[in-house]
């Protein structure tokens, strides 16, 4: 194998060896929080297991019981969930 073809398969190694860990690390506090939100907003969850952030109060929380809700901020600065 030539050295570029190497070289390549280095460099693509290296970008997918730091990117997988980003996408799959977790935040419990978060989970924690928008497990709480959920549950002051009187809708079933049992506990957020999964959340991807989709913008700065933004965020889609899958939950333990499979339900899954967007939770962001409206236009009047109140926390809604949205059943998706």
């Amino acid at each position: 194998m030539n050295t570029a073809i190497k070289t390549r398969y280095l460099t693509i190694g290296l970008i997918l060896a730091c990117a997988v860990p980003a996408f799959a690390a977790e935040d419990p506090a978060l989970n924690k929080d928008l497990t709480s939100v959920i549950a002051l907003l009187g809708m079933p969850c049992g506990q957020v297991v999964s959340a991807i952030k989709k913008g700065e109060s933004d965020h889609i929380a899958t939950c333990s019981d499979g339900n899954r809700y967007r939770v962001f901020m409206n236009a009047q600065g109140r926390v809604v969930a949205e059943k998706q």
